[in-house]
């Protein structure tokens, strides 16, 4: 989980556009921003993960300090000055989003990224720049889940969920650099050829759609991909005795996909293969004609006899 500072009990007081706020001590200026209900822009932030600090997005301006620092890892000081909206941010803010949207494929990215590029005027139309990432076409190597890294931002969430955040099987990692940069299996082989055991965390932390379960990607594909008509239910898993939350979201009376809540005790948001993926029995024979079921033939020979009268003789 996290490699910042534990909170020590202690408080510590500084000042976010203009307001006084105070934090445990040990807090992040994130932290310290959303406690004053600053709205903060993030895209490689998760609280069940270690700040990588990849994508910089979430930038602010500390006074005296010589550049724009990251609010998701900086530790919150008594006395901070901070700023989350000054032209230097502004700037900043606009032209990380301008890039990232320029060279790879943002339109999964979830409607809070867009709200934020349209609040700082984001154009990546401005450049002509084109990741490595955006040539692959999406990788369909089984029926659980697709790789699509024209959509990859590089946030390096994927890779710590694999790791030793959650999972531990390191069956992923960055490979190339630059703008050869790229989301690879070991070797690069197919992902059924790989470490990979399935249990679809790297799902359920992309923040831009880059992984998608396999029943989204052909919905999305066909046009029947409706959030507006999907509900969620929480419910627990079945498998064992764990305790893992699912949250089953489903359209037209069919689960779509399975997601778990990060502020649960027992999973953080992570699931094995059976929690993630093994919903499907539970619609099995849905598509199927509902007819009339015939009542069976037990008469003489038929293949299924009655069965023999084993009454006491009178």
């Amino acid at each position: 989980m996290s490699a910042l500072p534990e909170a020590t009990g202690r408080t510590v007081a500084l000042t976010i556009d203009g307001r006084d706020v105070a934090v445990p001590e040990g807090a992040t200026l994130l932290s310290a921003c959303r406690a004053a209900e600053i709205a903060t822009p993030t895209l490689c932030f998760l609280e069940t993960l270690t700040p990588v600090n990849t994508c910089r997005v979430c930038v602010v301006e500390v006074e005296g300090s010589r550049a724009l620092v990251p609010a998701c890892s900086r530790p919150a000081e008594s006395g901070m000055v901070v700023s989350t909206d000054s032209e230097r941010v502004r700037h900043s803010r606009k032209m990380v989003l301008e890039f990232l949207a320029s060279s790879v494929d943002m339109s999964l990215a979830g409607a809070e990224i867009h709200a934020w590029m349209e609040t700082y005027g984001a154009d990546p139309g401005r450049y002509g720049a084109t990741a490595e990432t955006v040539a692959q076409p999406p990788k369909v190597q089984d029926e659980l889940y697709v790789r699509d890294y024209s959509k990859c931002i590089l946030c390096y969430k994927c890779v710590q969920a694999c790791g030793v955040e959650a999972q531990n099987t390191f069956a992923i990692a960055v490979a190339g650099r630059g703008f050869d940069a790229r989301i690879s299996t070991e070797y690069d082989v197919t992902l059924p050829d790989s470490a990979c055991v399935y249990c679809g965390n790297c799902i359920g932390v992309c923040p831009t759609g880059a992984l998608i379960f396999k029943t989204e990607f052909d919905m999305r594909r066909e046009g029947t991909w409706d959030e507006s008509r999907q509900s969620v239910t929480r419910t627990v898993c079945a498998y064992c005795g764990v305790g893992c939350n699912l949250d089953l979201h489903v359209q037209d009376n069919r689960i779509v996909k399975v997601t778990s809540p990060l502020d649960h005790d027992v999973t953080s948001g992570h699931l094995c293969i059976k929690g993630r993926f093994g919903w499907r029995h539970v619609q099995a024979g849905l598509d199927e004609p509902a007819g009339p079921v015939p009542a069976p033939d037990t008469g003489p020979g038929s293949s299924i006899e009655s069965p023999p009268d084993r009454r006491p003789a009178s």
